[in-house]
């Protein structure tokens, strides 16, 4: 008898161990299915992460190229510092998003693994195969850019003042700490003539 329960008990536990492992393979799949769906994502992400530092470079290299490079020279100047920041966009682009798609299945796989259940990664995976859904995300640039127009329109008349006195008081206090060099190229306002008597 204790040679049937033993065989028994190895019975179901091999019986287990392979639902299990046939479980987890499944499991698996659909994770694999569900990050293969948000590789655009994956790849807006990755661009908006690269691009972020070309964009304060960029906006620093303006403000210096409008205080500090001769008229002149302007244009060439900026054709130069647009033509680095294409070159660095060119290579930094590709590889944060080879990163985030090397790192993706460790990252966002185990996530999704450890978080939900096979039958809810199922629900997941339909919702984002979904054509509803599909073309609500189609949409949502052309959304954004309606709305975004809208509100800056709207809260124009707010915040320009608002902006300009923050300018006015940065300016003033960058002056301040210069030396005065940023008001030096000004030019100042002429003395007004006496009054005759």
């Amino acid at each position: 008898m204790t040679l049937k329960k033993t065989a028994w008990a190895v019975a179901v536990a091999t019986t287990l161990a392979v639902t299990s492992l046939s479980a987890h393979a499944d499991k698996k799949a659909i994770v694999q299915k569900i990050l293969s769906s948000q590789q655009s994502a994956l790849d807006d992400m990755s661009r908006n992460v690269a691009e972020q530092p070309a964009r304060q470079l960029a906006a620093g290299a303006r403000q210096i190229l409008m205080q500090a490079v001769p008229e002149d020279k302007r244009e060439a100047t900026a054709k130069q510092v647009d033509a680095e920041i294409k070159k660095y966009l060119e290579s930094a682009v590709p590889a944060v998003r080879a990163s985030a798609t090397k790192l993706s299945p460790t990252v966002l796989g185990a996530i999704y693994e450890e978080k939900f259940s096979e039958d809810e990664l199922k629900q997941l995976q339909a919702m984002l195969e979904s054509p509803i859904l599909k073309r609500y995300q189609s949409m949502l640039p052309e959304m954004s850019n309606a709305l975004l127009e809208k509100v800056v329109a709207d809260a124009r008349p707010q915040v320009t003042p608002k902006l300009q006195a923050a300018e006015t008081s940065i300016r003033a206090i960058l002056d301040k700490a210069s030396g005065g060099k940023l008001s030096q190229g000004e030019a100042k306002p002429a003395a007004k003539p006496a009054a005759k008597k």
